[in-house]
């Protein structure tokens, strides 16, 4: 395998010193960019109901997404076709009784290769594998939308509502919304709070003091909001966007801890699983209980109504009853909860700061007529990322809009869904992910253990346990260098002693299982990587794999990176991980391009073999090519982008991840037509921003591809062509129709 020369220590100090020169691109102008005016025309301004954009509120752990009326008053009529309107919460989580005792080898199936049998956890259709696959799974919070309340109400409907006029204000994180509804005027004013999971409501129509009886076609009732807490999901319905799941009232509990004129305290509970509700209001309340798990809310008088629903995660019940002495933390919690006002405020402080934070991009002087498009799509991936992909536990593909895989996160997607903080210059949200990960590190070194594996074996799908999941998961092995990746992005922004001592075990460990995944080929005097092995073109038998391109140029550069961890904390490098890296499998090629994997090099010979991912571009791409030859390298991405069958399977980050390729190449408007390609499936942006793929109304690997490919394109990469500002493009740009101003971007690798 061709590798880049190192130099050792004195190679690290000439990048460091490099690196602290260019530790943020200079913007391209002489003027710095007007965050707030870029942020403002891209605010979403709906005046008509589109169900594949309902808008949302959120702080990367807790996200309310509402429809039109601001609430989520038509939740059948999103679902149906569109976009779910949910309330999640991160840490929101249930799991079903185990009274078989199932355990993850449960699900083993046997594969032999290099002289030993292993077993592997991928059955995943035998009664072990289902419910593994399906516990634990997300566990959803209540539904808050207008109803038509008392006896003879009918449904709300959704030609009950005209005059739309709802908007997104991206520079306060705020929603605004105003509609008539059946007629009447109704304005719903929400955002989330950055320091709690708080949803603040400030609501005004005349509709809550209205008497509808025999008001036209109604034959009863009042509006009121309706607070509706669900079973879970419906998870025998659909694999994913299931329904939220209103039958068998009496298999979950929903308990009135305390209530006032103003308040209103609730637990939910579900087997193991409890949280709980504080209702605060800013003026007196009439709530009544409409039913064993809804509450209907509305003024005491006068047709405004401010709020603010606080959701908390509450420990398991103990074995005698609820909780002992629940009147203190009780009152402690009604007395803590924040005035709507309050909310507003420090949510509209966060997003403010949020947006002059890190770094930035403006296509406004672009004559190309793509760019305002392109702009749009990024300044609400940069929106959707914070509010949907800032926890502290990985987020699934869907965020926190909707349930996908039963909640669980896919750590192949940790990379797409959290380096690009990094680059933006938002290292804080890389770091949150990263803390999962040393969180999780005994199980994955537990994983290693049961493998013959050393160090930490890094799981693929996954919930908050660190549990892997069955089915073709545990083969998937290009999630195990990204550990690698993100600590590297985050020691180049902050290159420090700390920072070393922070992840060099976590590096450390995720490269001793990659050297050790890694087997001798005697007859080829190299190592190879696989069987058994699925690979990220996901396409390929998994019993038989050997040598894919890209996971092999990955395991060159993660080795490196890990050696230059070790010396960084003045150590050695380890003998075993660079005779291993020294002596990888070139990668593998035929007819002067590269193709997926060596055991079966079909690419271009197939037209079968030519869907999924190009995964083979992301040696130069995603990563800076190691082992890469660049010339037939670009003889391999003319054959994707002229050959490769993009109907049959392509997913949202693919077009992102196939422009990084073509920008190191220098093939700047094969970029940028890429990323843009309008005949491609999947590659959509709603006007929520969301990247709808396959039947996934929000898939966020596609927003998260988008970012880190922007942040390449115009923040430069280690060994770009230089660009002297004012008179210049961007480098991954072309100099024609495009003129980008950057700033703050950190390059990649």
């Amino acid at each position: 395998m061709t590798h880049r020369s190192r130099t050792g220590i004195a190679g690290i100090i000439g990048i460091a010193f490099i690196l602290a020169l260019a530790a943020g691109v200079p913007a391209h102008s002489a003027n710095p960019i007007d965050r707030q005016a870029l942020a403002a025309r891209h605010s979403p301004h709906l005046t008509a109901m589109d169900i594949m954009a309902p808008l949302s509120v959120g702080n990367g752990r807790f996200c309310f997404t509402a429809d039109v009326t601001g609430l989520q008053t038509f939740p059948e009529h999103y679902r149906a076709g569109g976009t779910p309107l949910e309330t999640q919460a991160r840490w929101s989580w249930h799991q079903n009784a185990n009274p078989n005792g199932y355990k993850l080898s449960d699900a083993n199936r046997d594969y032999t290769a290099y002289g030993r049998t292993l077993g592997y956890p991928t059955r995943s259709t035998t009664p072990a594998g289902i419910w593994l696959r399906e516990n634990p799974h997300i566990q959803p919070l209540p539904q808050i939308g207008f109803v038509l309340a008392g006896e003879g109400a009918r449904a709300l409907t959704a030609a009950d509502v005209s005059a739309i006029d709802q908007r997104l204000d991206l520079w306060r994180g705020q929603l605004d919304s105003r509609v008539k509804l059946l007629g009447q005027p109704a304005r719903v004013q929400s955002t989330v709070s950055p320091d709690s999971d708080t949803l603040a409501l400030r609501i005004d129509t005349a509709l809550f003091a209205k008497d509808l009886a025999g008001g036209g076609s109604l034959s009863g009732g009042r509006v009121a909001v309706r607070i509706a807490l669900p079973l879970g999901y419906d998870l025998a319905a659909a694999r994913h966007n299931p329904p939220l799941d209103w039958s068998q009232p009496g298999a979950h509990q929903t308990t009135v801890l305390a209530q006032t004129a103003r308040t209103l305290s609730v637990e939910h509970s579900r087997d193991g699983s409890r949280y709980a509700m504080t209702l605060a209001a800013g003026a007196p309340l009439t709530i009544r209980r409409s039913g064993p798990h809804t509450f209907d809310i509305t003024p005491a008088s006068g047709r405004a109504m401010d709020l603010t629903l606080t959701f908390t995660q509450r420990s398991p019940a103990p074995a005698a009853g609820p909780d002992a002495g629940v009147a203190a933390p009780i009152a402690a919690r009604l007395a803590a909860a924040p005035p709507a006002a309050a909310v507003f405020a420090r949510s509209a402080a966060h997003w403010r700061a949020y947006w002059q934070s890190g770094a930035a991009v403006d296509f406004s002087g672009s004559t190309d007529p793509r760019a305002h498009e392109l702009e749009r799509r990024v300044v609400l991936s940069q929106y959707l990322a914070a509010i949907q992909l800032g926890g502290e536990l990985p987020a699934q593909e869907s965020g926190l809009t909707t349930a996908t895989w039963f909640g669980k996160h896919h750590t192949e997607m940790v990379w797409w869904h959290t380096a690009h903080f990094a680059l933006w210059g938002r290292p804080a949200y890389t770091a949150r992910t990263l803390g999962w990960y040393q969180r999780t590190l005994p199980s994955a070194r537990a994983v290693a253990a049961e493998r013959g594996l050393k160090g930490a074996r890094w799981m693929k799908m996954t919930g908050p346990e660190g549990r892997e999941s069955p089915g073709g998961n545990p083969l998937i092995a290009w999630n195990q260098p990204h550990a690698i990746h993100l600590a590297e992005l985050l020691y180049r922004a902050d290159p420090t002693p700390a920072t070393v001592a922070r992840y060099g075990e976590l590096v450390s460990e995720t490269a001793q299982a990659m050297a050790s995944m890694l087997h001798w080929d005697e007859a080829g005097q190299r190592y190879v990587l696989g069987p058994p092995l699925w690979i990220a073109q996901e396409i390929y038998d998994q019993s038989t794999s050997m040598n894919p391109a890209y996971e092999l140029s990955y395991w060159a550069w993660g080795l490196e990176q890990a050696q230059q961890w070790r010396e960084r904390a003045g150590l050695p490098r380890d003998p075993d991980w660079e005779h291993k890296r020294t002596h990888l499998s070139a990668l593998p090629q035929k007819d002067g391009k590269y193709v997926a994997v060596e055991s079966h090099p079909d690419t271009w010979d197939n037209v079968d073999s030519r869907h999924d991912h190009p995964s083979f571009l992301m040696a130069l791409g995603q990563l800076p090519g190691d082992g890469v030859d660049r010339d037939t390298m670009r003889r391999t991405l003319d054959a994707v982008l002229a050959h490769w069958d993009w109907a049959t399977k392509i997913w949202g980050w693919d077009y992102p991840m196939i422009a990084m390729t073509a920008a190191r190449l220098g093939a700047t408007e094969q970029a940028v037509n890429v990323l843009l390609k309008s005949d491609g499936p999947n590659n959509g942006y709603t006007q929520a921003g969301h990247n709808p793929n396959k039947g996934l109304p929000v898939y966020l690997p596609g927003n998260g591809a988008l970012l880190a490919a922007v942040a390449l394109m115009a923040g430069g990469w280690d060994g770009a062509p230089a660009c002297a500002a004012p008179a210049c493009t961007a480098p991954g740009f072309p100099a024609t129709g495009w003129t980008v101003r950057a700033e703050g971007f950190r390059r990649l690798p």
